[in-house]
C-alpha cells in the first residue's frame, strides 16, 4: 500500500528551527565521544549514529574492556547510556542550554567511569560557540522532535531499500552528526582527486579523508540556516554534465549553491506515493552520476 502524505508529517523549518539547532549541537557532543574512543574506519564511518525505533544511537563504543551505547531516546525524551556490564544511566531531554547539556553529559560519563577528551567546539556550523559557553541554544520542542524522528525513520527505510540495489562498496545508512543528515554512499572503486576542503569549522584533512574515493551519495537533511528539509544527491567528483542531467521526479532540481540535486521534503511527502518518489530520486540521480562518470554498472548494480 503506497505511503500517503498523511503518514509523512510536515516539518516546516520555521516551526522547529531553534530546537533543531540545539539538538544538532547536543548530538555533536555525544558524537565526539564516539569519535574519540572508536578505531578509525574509512570515510569516518566509526563516528556516525544509527537509527533505531526509539532514536539515534551511537551503537557500541569500546571502553575499558567492554563497551557502552548512548541513545537519544526521542520517544521517552531521555538521553540513555547503557554499559556492557548491565548498567543504565541517563537524564531527561527538555529545554536546556547546550552548556547545561554538556555539563550533565560529562557528569554522566564520569558516573560510569568513562574518561574521554573531546574538542568542545561544534563543527560544520556557522556559530562555533564552544559547548561550555553556549547558553543561547536552549530549545527543545518535544512534539517537533518526534515529527523529525518520524520523518527520519521513514527516510531511513527508503534509503535502506535503495542501498540493497548495489553490489559494490557502500556505506551503511547512517546519521552524520556534523552535517546533521542521514546518508548512504556508493563507491565506484576508483580513487578521487584531492578534495578542496572549505567546510565551516572543519579541518580540510578531515574532509579529504571523507572524499578520497569516487562516490555517489544520497540522503535526507532536516534543513538549516533558513533552508527547508530536503532529500539530496551528489557525486564526487561531479562528472561533466551532471548538473544538467535529467532526474526524477519533476519536483527535483540541481542547486548550484549546494552543488547537489535536491528534492524538497514537502514535495516528496505530498507526492501520491512518497516512498516511490524518493526511490526514484535516489535511483535517477545515481544513474546520472554513474553513467556520466562511466562506472562499471554491470559489476556494481544488482539486477
Amino acid at each position: 500500500m503506497p505511503a500517503t502524505a498523511a503518514s509523512w508529517p510536515a516539518l516546516p523549518a520555521a516551526a522547529w528551527a531553534p530546537t533543531r539547532d540545539t539538538l544538532h549541537r547536543w548530538t555533536q557532543i555525544v558524537g565526539k565521544t564516539r569519535l574519540a574512543l572508536s578505531p578509525m574506519l574509512n570515510q569516518w564511518w566509526q563516528a556516525t549514529f544509527y537509527a533505531t525505533p526509539r532514536g539515534l544511537s551511537t551503537g557500541p563504543v569500546p571502553y575499558a574492556g567492554g563497551s557502552f551505547e548512548v541513545l537519544f531516546d526521542f520517544r521517552a525524551h531521555r538521553l540513555r547510556l547503557f554499559t556492557s556490564a548491565g548498567a543504565e544511566h541517563g537524564f531527561a531531554l527538555g529545554p536546556q542550554s547546550v552548556a547545561a547539556f554538556y555539563q550533565r553529559y560529562r557528569a554522566l560519563l564520569r558516573e560510569v567511569g568513562i574518561e574521554v577528551k573531546i574538542w568542545p567546539v561544534p563543527v560544520e556550523v556557522d556559530d562555533a560557540t564552544p559547548f561550555p559557553d553556549d547558553h543561547h541554544h536552549a530549545s527543545y520542542d518535544a512534539a517537533a522532535v518526534e515529527r523529525f524522528w518520524d520523518v527520519l525513520l521513514l527516510a531511513e527505510g527508503v534509503l535502506q531499500e535503495f542501498r540493497g540495489r548495489f553490489a559494490g562498496k557502500c556505506s551503511p545508512v547512517h546519521f552524520f552528526w556534523g552535517s546533521f543528515d542521514l546518508a548512504v554512499t556508493r563507491f565506484s572503486g576508483r580513487p578521487a582527486p584531492v578534495h578542496p576542503g572549505g567546510v565551516p569549522h572543519l579541518a580540510d584533512w578531515v574532509t579529504r579523508a571523507s572524499y578520497n574515493a569516487e562516490l555517489s551519495s544520497a540522503g535526507w537533511w532536516p534543513g538549516g540556516n533558513g533552508a527547508e528539509a530536503a532529500f539530496y544527491s551528489y557525486a564526487y567528483p561531479a562528472p561533466d554534465g551532471f548538473a544538467g542531467a535529467p532526474v526524477r521526479p519533476a519536483t527535483a532540481a540541481f542547486s548550484a549553491e549546494m552543488g547537489e540535486f535536491l528534492l524538497p521534503y514537502e514535495a516528496a511527502r505530498t507526492a501520491p506515493d512518497p516512498r516511490a518518489a524518493v526511490l526514484d530520486f535516489c535511483q535517477s540521480t545515481y544513474e546520472a552520476a554513474a553513467a556520466l562518470a562511466h562506472w562499471d554498472r554491470e559489476g556494481l548494480d544488482l539486477k
